[in-house]
């Protein structure tokens, strides 16, 4: 595998670390992607240098499940120890033999029952005095390194894999993964549990079997986190075994494995209670396939539901706009012929103002008078009689009062070919009379529409 930026470590931290170690956080490194070396280092530590189980708490922190250094709040161990269907496998310890062995067993008996009887009283009234600090849970985690620390430095590193995590965390890889979890509970007062992790624990082939076919979690009964564990699944002696899984869709101990039990006879036992019980998870991962497959197709439904819905909503949003376009432009041209109305109200208004306005028109035999022939823009003619001291303005109201003539206009003369000032402007601001524009008393003026 190619390295990632940054996999090369310093020469300080180089030299804090063996061979081995350097060669686990660079394949660590590689298997993870982290970037950081520090962070790598700092991981492998927290798991004891054991890559197989840094790898698996990186992975479950990526599944976002918490990682085995943040546990989440502790919760009742929610496992059925009530089947009746437990397959329990009790080892009695071997009974003396011969007149030599007996009677060291009958010598030793009063010895042994009093000393067991008198360690019971003192524990029983040591109880009241002060509550047993087993049963507060304060770190978890902790107590599973500091056992997996103590095995290996009593019984080597040859061993199967311990689940660095919580007994819960252990029950929820157990139940998504629907594995097998073996669970052991140390008794570190017990005769047989040394013999136990020497000879049969640490055997090859229960190590092979273990690892390859289960999850295996353990802890000493002196920790708090164990001590918990064997309240919920009340063992009766010890070495303790007791085998988990997804049974009826709940955790459950679907067997027990009690006393000094030898390499061969734990295997063969494993073996019966996983091939026993190997129809429900094949049910299991059979229903949960089914569950995937309805959740998946109730998924796609709801996807092409949610499709479909959008659709209709786009086309009730577009049809929404088109009504609200329509009826914006409804509104518009309704405005523009209100204003159209109005314009045209106030324009016949003001032509009826204008015509009332207008002086009267002189007779014919005035000889002031001027006679005016208009030709309107439409071919029309009209004429009327203006007095020589009326101003040019007196033209223009007269022409605007009519109704053939046009709103905007304005009146030409042809000799010279010329436009009357009849509108006030910037150079004519009093517009001429017109005998000051030089008009005869018989004129033939030209009215041409400025009306856009």
């Amino acid at each position: 595998q190619k390295r990632r930026g940054g996999g090369k470590m310093a020469a300080p931290e180089e030299r804090d670390l063996t061979q081995e170690q350097t060669e686990k956080l660079l394949q660590f490194q590689d298997l993870t992607g982290i970037e950081s070396m520090d962070q790598c280092r700092h991981t492998l530590e927290q798991h004891n240098w054991n890559i197989e189980a840094a790898v698996q708490d990186r992975l479950n922190e990526q599944e976002g499940v918490p990682s085995v250094f943040n546990p989440p709040p502790s919760r009742p161990l929610q496992v059925n120890t009530a089947d009746h269907r437990i397959y329990s496998y009790v080892v009695s310890r071997p009974q003396p033999r011969g007149l030599l062995g007996w009677g060291y067993y009958l010598i030793m008996l009063p010895f042994r029952f009093t000393y067991y009887t008198i360690l019971d009283i003192f524990r029983f009234a040591l109880r009241f005095i002060r509550p047993d600090p087993r049963s507060r849970v304060t770190d978890p985690v902790g107590d599973i390194v500091s056992f997996m620390h103590s095995f290996e430095e009593k019984y080597g590193r040859a061993h199967p894999v311990f689940y660095q995590g919580t007994y819960s965390q252990a029950l929820n890889d157990a139940k998504r993964e629907l594995r097998f979890l073996l669970v052991y509970l140390h008794g570190d007062d017990h005769q047989d549990s040394d013999e136990f992790c020497r000879n049969t624990l640490c055997s090859p082939e229960v190590i092979s079997l273990i690892n390859t076919r289960m999850l295996f979690w353990a802890c000493s009964t002196n920790k708090p986190e164990g001590y918990r564990v064997s309240q919920a699944l009340r063992e009766n002696t010890y070495p303790f075994l007791a085998m988990i899984m997804l049974k009826d869709r709940r955790m459950t101990v679907v067997g027990r494995l009690e006393g000094l039990i030898q390499p061969d006879d734990l295997i063969n036992q494993l073996t019966f209670i996983m091939d026993a019980n190997q129809t429900y998870l094949v049910s299991e991962r059979l229903e949960r396939e089914e569950r995937n497959q309805t959740q998946v197709l109730r998924q796609q439904q709801d996807e092409a539901y949610l499709a479909s819905l959008r659709a209709d909503q786009e086309k009730e949003r577009k049809k929404r706009e088109e009504r609200e376009r329509k009826r914006r432009k409804e509104e518009e041209v309704q405005q523009q012929k209100l204003a159209e109305e109005r314009r045209r109200r106030n324009l016949q208004e003001e032509k009826e103002r204008k015509l009332e306005c207008l002086p009267p028109e002189p007779s014919p035999d005035d000889p002031e008078s001027v006679k005016i022939i208009f030709k309107l823009p439409n071919d029309s003619r009209v004429e009327r009689r203006f007095h020589f001291s009326q101003s040019l303005t007196v033209i223009h109201d007269f022409l605007f009062s009519l109704k053939e003539s046009p709103e905007k206009f304005q009146i030409e003369a042809n000799f010279p070919r010329r436009v009357l000032p009849c509108i006030p402007s910037e150079e004519w601001p009093n517009p001429p009379t017109l005998q000051e524009a030089g008009l005869s008393h018989t004129e033939v003026l030209f009215v041409q529409d400025l009306t856009d």
